[in-house]
């Protein structure tokens, strides 16, 4: 049977993206306030006081950034989303697992996203970047300066934090969490809502390093769980890992299982397999892990 034609059913090419963040978007401002900021204000709590009226007229730049995230990654393909801490240091052996696990989600023909700053995302950037993947980083406007590491090939730049979380989640077939702090914890969630709601299924979460994540878990099953807060099901929702093959494991296991039903329901569809209907790449040729 002829292989069926993805091209036909893709959107055209997108506008040249910039390699580099806006050099506007993460300078420091003294006292200025970030677009999510000005969103998210109430009126009164800002001096000069702001024209609320503008607030609807805001929609158009949601909308910009919306359609921007969308035309850059509809054709990425199968995609994992990396969580964790900007704070950690190149010398942490969780840099080096995220670094490793990338690398084998890259050579698996796995993109990899992550918003695009220092610590983890750098490290799972480079690991990417590294086994000649694709790696793109969503970066955000925060009061402080972050920046887009060197190691991502495709960039996107977002003032609005609710937007950025859109794209992780939209193209992503998995999330790996590495531990990390508010952030981190807030993609967790997120993504265990949207999974437990049905808003997105077959899709895993793994968590990272055992030590950092039992006493959550621990709370989930001993407070939360048994408190009648969640169902104990709810639980398997998670995989912890202390291995980058296991994590990869997971990933390429459940995205197998997605094709096969997605192939089975299609019945010859020309677009197969995986939470976005695409096919893996062909796996780049293998390179030693650094």
């Amino acid at each position: 049977m002829a292989k069926p034609d993805k091209s036909r059913d893709l959107p055209s090419e997108p506008p040249p993206q910039p390699p580099v963040p806006n050099p506007e978007l993460n300078q420091p401002k003294q006292n200025a306030a970030t677009e999510d900021e000005k969103l998210l204000s109430r009126g009164g709590e800002m001096f000069p006081l702001r024209d609320v009226t503008q607030d609807a007229w805001r929609v158009f730049r949601i909308m910009g950034e919306f359609v921007e995230g969308f035309d850059t990654l509809a054709r990425l393909g199968p995609a994992v989303s990396f969580f964790g801490s900007a704070r950690t240091r190149r010398d942490d052996p969780f840099y080096t697992a995220a670094m490793e696990t990338a690398h084998l989600l890259a050579t698996e023909g796995f993109a990899v996203v992550t918003g695009g700053g220092p610590g983890i995302m750098e490290a799972a950037n480079k690991g990417a970047f590294e086994a000649g993947g694709e790696s793109v980083g969503c970066n955000i406007e925060l009061p402080f300066e972050q920046g887009m590491n060197q190691y991502v090939k495709t960039a996107i730049n977002f003032r609005y934090f609710f937007v950025r979380k859109t794209m992780f989640v939209k193209y992503a077939e998995a999330f790996i969490i590495f531990p990390g702090g508010f952030g981190t914890m807030d993609e967790l969630f997120e993504a265990l809502t949207l999974i437990q709601t049905g808003k997105v299924r077959n899709f895993p979460v793994v968590l990272f390093g055992r030590e950092y994540w039992q006493g959550l878990m621990h709370w989930l099953e001993h407070t939360m769980a048994a408190d009648g807060k969640i169902m104990p099901q709810d639980l398997k929702l998670l995989v912890i890992t202390d291995s980058p093959e296991e994590a990869v494991r997971v990933v390429v296991n459940c995205y197998e299982d997605n094709c096969a039903r997605a192939e089975a329901a299609s019945e010859g569809a020309r677009l197969q397999g995986g939470r976005g209907g695409f096919k893996r790449a062909a796996p780049p040729r293998r390179r030693p892990l650094k």
